[in-house]
C-alpha cells in the first residue's frame, strides 16, 4: 500500500502544501448552487463522474438479472415474479433493451470523455479550463435531460412488464438499443419518447467534442506543440472528430424514425414503400464510428498508464497519434460489415470486408507501441497498471475474434449468435471498462487529493479480470454452436454455457462493487495525495492534488510528457519529485488566452 508518511499533501518538488478554505477547486465554493452552476470544468467532470457511474450501475443491475433469467434453460424469474409465458417474455425483452441503451448511450459513449476528458483535458494543456465554459456546463444538463427522459421510458417499461406499477405509467422499449425497423415503426412500446431522449443526448455528444476541439487548438501553453500533446490528448481529438461528424447523422436517422410512426410517410417501413435496409445503413454509419467514440479515448488512457508504469519514454509517439486518426477516418467507412445477410449486393461485401481488415492496421500499430515501450522498461504493476495489461488482453481478444465476424463466409454463419455478444462485449466493454479503470485509478490522487489502498486496488483488478473472461469467453463457444442472441430460453445442450456465464457475471459484478468500495475507502480514510504519485511529466502532474481553482499558479511551460528523468523516487514521502530548479513562468506575451470561469 503506498503511503504518505506524514500524511500531507506536497508539492511537485516534496514540499508541504498547507491547506486554507478555498484553496483548491473542492473547496472552492460552497452548496449545491455552486455545483450546478459552475464553469469549472475540474467540477463539471466530477459532476458527470455522479451521473455515469450511476447509469453504469443501472445498466449493470439489469445486465446480473439478464444472466439470471438466463441461468437455466426455462423460464427463471418471471415466474418468480408471477408472470405467463409471454409476459416473461415480453419482460425479457425490455430488460436487454434497457440494459443495452443504458450501457452504449449513457455510460460507455461518455464515460470517458464526460469524465477524466473534461478533467484533465485543460490540466494537460496548461490552461484554466476547456475553451467554452458555458458551453460544457449545457453540455451536461443536455445529458442530464437526456439521461432523466431516457432512463424513464426505458425503466418505465420494465417495471410495467413486471407487473411492479400499473401499465397506464409505463412506457418502455422492446426493440432493442438499434431501433431496428420495420419492428420500431410498427411495436406499440415508446419508440419516439425513447429516440427523443437518445436525440438529446447527441446534443451533449456533439458539444463536448467541439469544446475539446477548440480546446486543444486554442489553449495549449507555451511550448506544447502538437508534437509534444500527451496521447491522452491525441485520442480526444480524434474521438471528438467521430462525435461531431457522425452523431447528426444518428439524429437525422432517429427523426426520420420519429416522422416515420408518426407521418406515416414510408421511408424505412415496406409496408408504406419504404426500405429497412436503408434504416441500417444510416443507423451503423453512426454506429460503427461510435465504436471508436467508446474505444479511442480508452487507447489514450493506456498509452499514458503504459509509460508511467513502464518509467520508459512511450515507444513510436507519432505512430500512436497518427494511428487515432486513422482509425477515426477509416471507422466511417466500413459500416457495412454490419450488414452482411441484409442482402446487399456480394460487391458490396466484398468491399465492406475488405475494408474492415484495415481498420486492423492502426489497432495493431498502437498494441505493437504499448507492448514495445514495456519492453525493458522498470515496470510498476500497481493498479491501473493491471488494468492496462488486462486492456491489452480484452482487445487482443475482441480484436482477433473481430477478424471473424469481417470475413464473409465466417461472418454468416457467426451472424446473430453468442459470438457476437461476446465479440462486441470483448471491445465495447471488457476493452473500454478495463481501460476506465486504469484512467480513474490512474487519476484518482489528481482528481480528489487522496490515495487509495493499492492492495484492494490489485485484488479488485484480479477479480473483475476474472470476472469478466468467465463471463463472455465461453460465449464464443456458445455462439460457434450456434447459440442465438436475444433468446430468453434456449436447448438443454447450452445450459453450461450459460450457467458458467451467469456464474462469472456475478462474480464480475462482485469485483465492481469492490472496485467501488475501494473508492469510497479512499475517499473517507485515504492519505493525502502528493503532486505526482506515479513520476509522470505531463502537465496535470505539476499542480498540486487536488488542482487549485485556476489549475495552475504560473502559466506552465509544455514539454515532452514522456521524458520521465527530471522526476526522482524519494522513499521518504513515497513519491516521485521534480528536480529542484527555478520554475521560469511564461512571459505575458506568450501565455495563451484563458477563459474565466467561476462557480
Amino acid at each position: 500500500m503506498s503511503s504518505i508518511p506524514n500524511n500531507v499533501p506536497t508539492d511537485v518538488y516534496g514540499r508541504e502544501v498547507k491547506r486554507q478554505p478555498g484553496d483548491h477547486y473542492l473547496n472552492h465554493g460552497k452548496g449545491i448552487k455552486s455545483w450546478l452552476l459552475t464553469l469549472d470544468h475540474k467540477r463539471i467532470g466530477i459532476m458527470y463522474m455522479i451521473v455515469v457511474l450511476t447509469a453504469f450501475l443501472l445498466g449493470g443491475i439489469f445486465a446480473l438479472l439478464l444472466r439470471t433469467e438466463l441461468i437455466s434453460p426455462g423460464l427463471t424469474l418471471g415466474p418468480v415474479l408471477g408472470l405467463n409465458e409471454d409476459e416473461t417474455f415480453d419482460f425479457y425483452n425490455h430488460m436487454f433493451t434497457l440494459h443495452g441503451a443504458v450501457m452504449v448511450f449513457l455510460f460507455i459513449i461518455p464515460a470517458v470523455p464526460a469524465i477524466l476528458g473534461n478533467f484533465v483535458l485543460p490540466l494537460m494543456l496548461g490552461a484554466k479550463d476547456v475553451a467554452f465554459p458555458r458551453l460544457n456546463l449545457l453540455s451536461w444538463y443536455f445529458y442530464m435531460a437526456g439521461l432523466v427522459f431516457f432512463v424513464w421510458v426505458l425503466l418505465s417499461g420494465v417495471l410495467s412488464s413486471a407487473g411492479l406499477i400499473p401499465d397506464s405509467w409505463g412506457f418502455g422499449l422492446d426493440t432493442g438499443w438499434t431501433f431496428y425497423t420495420p419492428y420500431s415503426t410498427d411495436t406499440n412500446t415508446a419508440v419516439t419518447a425513447a429516440v427523443m431522449g437518445a436525440f438529446i443526448l447527441g446534443f451533449s455528444s456533439i458539444l463536448t467534442g467541439v469544446n475539446f476541439i477548440a480546446s486543444i487548438h486554442m489553449l495549449r501553453a507555451p511550448g506544447l506543440t502538437w508534437f509534444r500533446l500527451p496521447l491522452f490528448l491525441w485520442a480526444l481529438y480524434a474521438t471528438s472528430i467521430i462525435q461531431i461528424l457522425a452523431t447528426p447523422v444518428l439524429a437525422i436517422t432517429l427523426l426520420l424514425l420519429i416522422a416515420e410512426r408518426l407521418l406515416q410517410v414510408g421511408i424505412f417501413d415496406p409496408a408504406l414503400g419504404g426500405d429497412p435496409v436503408l434504416y441500417q445503413h444510416f443507423f451503423w454509419f453512426y454506429s460503427h464510428p461510435a465504436v471508436y467514440i467508446m474505444i479511442l479515448p480508452a487507447f489514450g488512457i493506456i498509452s499514458e498508464v503504459i509509460a508511467a508504469f513502464s518509467r520508459k519514454h512511450i515507444f513510436g509517439y507519432k505512430f500512436i497519434a497518427f494511428s487515432s486518426v486513422a482509425i477515426a477516418l477509416l471507422g466511417f467507412i466500413v459500416w457495412g460489415h454490419h450488414m452482411f445477410v441484409s442482402g446487399q449486393s456480394p460487391v458490396a461485401n466484398a468491399i465492406f470486408s475488405l475494408l474492415t481488415f484495415s481498420v486492423a492496421v492502426p489497432s495493431a500499430i498502437k498494441v505493437f507501441n504499448w507492448v514495445t515501450t514495456m519492453y525493458k522498461g522498470a515496470i510498476r504493476l500497481d493498479t491501473p497498471m493491471l488494468y492496462a495489461i488486462g486492456f491489452l488482453g480484452m482487445f487482443l481478444i475482441g480484436g482477433l475474434t473481430g477478424l471473424f465476424l469481417g470475413s464473409l463466409g465466417t461472418d454468416v454463419h457467426l451472424h446473430d449468435t453468442y459470438f457476437v455478444v461476446a465479440h462486441f462485449h470483448f471491445v465495447m466493454v471488457g476493452s473500454m471498462m478495463f481501460a476506465f479503470l486504469a484512467g480513474m485509478y490512474f487519476w484518482w490522487p489528481k482528481i480528489f487529493g487522496k490515495m487509495y489502498c493499492e492492495w484492494a486496488g490489485r485484488l479488485g483488478a484480479v477479480v473483475v479480470f476474472i470476472g469478466f473472461i468467465a463471463t463472455f469467453y465461453i460465449q464464443f463457444v456458445a455462439g460457434s454452436q450456434g447459440m442465438p442472441r436475444r433468446y430468453a430460453t434456449y436447448p438443454d445442450m447450452f445450459w453450461t454455457h450459460h450457467f458458467v456465464s451467469t456464474l462469472g457475471a456475478y462474480l464480475l459484478g462482485l469485483g465492481l462493487f469492490w472496485v467501488l468500495g475501494t473508492w469510497i475507502h479512499s475517499l473517507v480514510k485515504g492519505k493525502a495525495a502528493p503532486a505526482n504519485p506515479w513520476g509522470h511529466n505531463s502537465l496535470e502532474w505539476h499542480t498540486v492534488s487536488p488542482p487549485p481553482h485556476e489549475n495552475f499558479a504560473v502559466t506552465p511551460r509544455g514539454s515532452d510528457p514522456y521524458h520521465f528523468d527530471d522526476w526522482h523516487y524519494d522513499k521518504d514521502l513515497d513519491t516521485y519529485v521534480l528536480d529542484l530548479k527555478e520554475e521560469k513562468p511564461a512571459p505575458a506575451s506568450d501565455a495563451p488566452h484563458t477563459p474565466t470561469t467561476t462557480g
